[in-house]
C-alpha cells in the first residue's frame, strides 16, 4: 500500500534564464530568428553569434533551455530531460568541444559512478560499467557464455559510429544531389546501419535474455529493439561507453553558459515569446509574428519547433503542401509519450543512499512485448520500463543550493490516447477524473520506486506528476511526445530531414534533422550553422569534427 501524501499548492518555479519579451524590447534588425530555446536552436543561435552573426531567440515558455531547462519547487529543484550525458571525461571528445565552443568552456561536468546504469531485467539485474572494457565485462559478468556475440557487438557498435559522421555530414547536402549522396553512403554505411536494432542482434546471439541487456536503453531513445533503427541503438551505446556525467549547478546551467554568448553579439534569448506563423512572402520565409500581433523579420529564420510543428502550425498550409510535407508526414509520426515523476525527499543522497547510478526497471528482457502489453491494458499490466534518475545524487553543487534535501525522478512511457480527452485545457486545470487517473499512475509508480528503494519509505515529502499534456502544454509537443520523431528506419530514409528546407530562408535545427539527446539536437544546431554558412563554415566545421 502506497503511503499518503500530503499534498502542496503548485508555486511558480523559482529559476527563470532568459529575458522576458516585450515587442519594446527588440532590438533589431537581426540576422536570424530562432523559434524555441532548445538545445538545437541555442546551439544554432551561439555558433551565429561566434561568427558576429546577431541572432534573436524566441522561447514561449517561462524560461530558457526547452528539454535541457530545470525548474524549482517547494525547496526542490528537479531537470527535465538532462539525465545523463555521455563523452564529457576528456575535452577532445566532439560533443565536449561543441559544447566547450558553445559555452566558453563556463560549463563544468561531474562523473557518475563507474557502474552508471543499471538494468533490473524481471529477476536478472545487469550493471553496465564505463570504458570499451567495462562494457564487454559488464555482459560477460552476466552472460559468460555469449564471449564471441558481445565482441561482435561491440565491433559493430564502431561500424557505425565511424559511418555516423558521413551521415551527418550528408544533412549539408543540397537537394539537387541528394539522389547521388543516397548512393555514397550506401557505399560508405555498414549493412547494419539501419536496420532494425533486434534483427542485427538476432544475427548475434539466440540469447533473448542478452539482446534485453544490450537494449536496456531503448529508452535513451523512446523506441523498441524490434522498431528502431540500429543507427540510434549504436550511438547511444557509444555515447556513454566511456560512462555518465551531469553538469555541475543542474541543467539550467546548460542556456545559462550559452546564452552570454548570443547576448555579446548583440542578440537576445526571450521567453514568454510566443511565435504564432512562419511569415511567407514570395515563397520565401521573412519572419515571424507573435501573438501579440508584432511581426519581426530577418534575412534567416530557423525553426527548433519540430519538423511537424513547424509546417502543420507554423507556416501556412498552402506552403506546406507546395514543398510536398503531406506526402512526407506519411512516412514520420511522433515518438512515444512519457510520465514523470518529481520527488523531493529530505536527506542528503548520502544519508538516504541515493546513487549516482540510473535504474532501469523492467517486467522482463522482451522490450517489444513488455510495450505491446501496457498498451493493450495501461491500467494494469507492467509499465514497460521505469527509469530512476537521482539529480541530487549526481550534482556536487546541489547542497549548496538546497541543503539537506535530495530529489529523484521517475519517467516512464505512456500513451497519448489515456490522456487526449483533456487535450486543450490548461494545466492545472484538468478536473477531478484528470487528477484521479494522475494519482493512479503516481501510487503504481512510487512502489517501483520503493520496491528497489525501501528505505525510502516514509522519506518522500513532496511528488509532481507530469503527463503528456504537460508536455503538450509546455513544449508544444501536440501528442506529448518525448523525442520529436520516433527512430525507426523510416525515417532515417527521409532526405529531406536535413537544416535547409525547400522554402528559401527557412532552416529548421533540433533533434529532428539528425537525432534525440541532448548531443544529437546539439549536433543539429551545429549542422544548422554551417548549412548557412556554407563555405564559410569551414574552420568551424574543422574544429569541431576534427579539433
Amino acid at each position: 500500500m502506497t503511503e499518503a501524501i500530503t499534498p502542496k499548492k503548485l508555486k511558480p518555479s523559482t529559476i527563470r534564464i532568459g529575458t522576458r519579451y516585450r515587442a519594446n524590447r527588440l532590438k533589431g534588425p537581426y540576422d536570424a530568428i530562432v523559434i524555441g530555446s532548445g538545445i538545437g536552436g541555442l546551439t544554432a543561435a551561439a555558433c551565429l553569434a561566434r561568427a558576429g552573426k546577431k541572432v534573436l531567440v524566441l522561447e514561449q515558455h517561462y524560461t530558457a533551455g526547452g528539454y535541457t531547462h530545470s525548474y524549482a519547487r517547494n525547496g526542490y529543484e528537479w531537470d527535465v530531460g538532462v539525465h545523463y550525458i555521455g563523452d564529457m571525461g576528456v575535452s577532445t571528445t566532439l560533443a565536449r568541444r561543441l559544447f566547450d565552443y558553445i559555452t566558453d568552456s563556463n560549463l563544468k561536468w561531474a562523473p557518475m559512478d563507474e557502474n552508471y546504469d543499471r538494468f533490473f531485467l524481471g529477476d536478472k539485474v545487469v550493471n553496465l560499467r564505463a570504458g570499451k572494457e567495462g562494457l564487454r565485462h559488464s555482459l560477460l559478468n552476466a552472460f559468460p557464455e555469449e564471449g564471441e556475440a558481445i565482441d561482435r557487438y561491440v565491433a559493430l557498435l564502431d561500424q557505425v559510429t565511424s559511418g555516423m559522421q558521413w551521415y551527418t555530414l550528408s544533412k549539408l547536402s543540397p537537394s539537387l544531389i541528394s539522389p547521388f549522396v543516397s548512393k555514397g553512403l550506401n557505399k560508405v554505411l555498414p549493412d547494419c546501419f539501419n536496420r532494425t536494432t533486434y534483427d542485427v542482434l538476432k544475427e548475434l546471439t539466440d540469447n533473448e535474455e542478452l539482446i534485453g541487456a544490450i537494449t536496456g536503453q531503448w529508452g535513451d531513445c523512446g523506441v523498441t529493439p524490434k522498431q528502431s533503427s540500429f543507427m540510434i541503438h549504436a550511438i547511444i551505446a557509444k555515447h556513454y561507453l566511456h560512462g555518465g556525467y551531469y553538469p555541475v549547478g543542474g541543467a539550467s546551467e546548460i542556456a545559462k553558459t550559452i546564452i552570454p554568448g548570443i547576448q555579446a553579439a548583440g542578440g537576445e534569448v526571450f521567453t514568454y515569446a510566443d511565435v504564432t506563423d512562419i511569415l511567407i512572402e514570395k515563397g520565401k520565409a521573412v519572419g515571424v509574428r507573435m501573438a501579440d500581433g508584432e511581426e519581426i523579420r530577418a534575412p534567416k529564420i530557423i525553426s527548433g519547433a519540430g519538423v511537424i510543428n513547424t509546417y502543420e502550425r507554423l507556416l501556412p498550409k498552402e506552403v506546406s503542401e507546395k514543398v510536398g510535407y503531406p506526402q512526407d508526414r506519411k512516412h514520420i509520426k511522433p515518438s512515444m509519450a512519457h510520465i514523470g515523476l518529481y520527488i523531493g525527499l529530505k536527506g542528503t543522497p548520502e544519508e538516504l543512499g541515493l546513487p549516482r547510478t540510473n535504474f532501469w526497471i523492467y517486467p522482463g528482457p522482451d522490450h517489444d512485448a513488455s510495450v505491446g502489453n501496457f498498451l493493450k491494458d495501461p491500467h494494469n499490466a507492467p509499465f514497460p520500463v521505469v527509469y530512476l534518475s537521482f539529480p541530487a545524487a549526481k550534482d556536487p553543487d546541489y547542497q549548496n543550493r538546497w541543503p539537506g534535501t535530495s530529489t529523484l525522478e521517475v519517467v516512464a512511457p505512456t500513451s497519448w490516447e489515456m490522456f487526449e480527452c483533456w487535450q486543450g485545457s490548461t494545466w492545472g486545470k484538468r478536473g477531478e477524473d484528470y487528477e484521479a487517473l494522475k494519482t493512479e499512475i503516481t501510487d503504481r509508480l512510487l512502489e517501483e520506486v520503493y520496491d528497489k528503494l525501501p528505505q525510502l519509505r516514509g522519506k518522500i515529502d513532496y511528488v509532481e506528476t507530469s503527463t503528456p499534456l504537460s508536455t503538450a502544454w509546455f513544449c508544444r509537443y501536440e501528442e506529448g511526445e518525448l523525442y520529436g520523431l520516433d527512430h525507426t528506419p523510416e525515417r532515417f530514409e527521409q532526405r529531406w530531414l536535413k537544416p535547409k528546407t525547400d522554402i528559401p530562408g527557412l532552416y529548421l535545427t533540433g533533434q529532428d534533422i539528425l537525432t534525440c539527446g541532448l548531443v544529437g539536437a546539439m549536433i543539429g544546431g551545429l549542422i544548422t550553422t554551417l548549412s548557412i554558412q556554407g563555405l564559410k563554415g569551414a574552420g568551424l566545421a574543422k574544429r569541431i569534427f576534427v579539433g
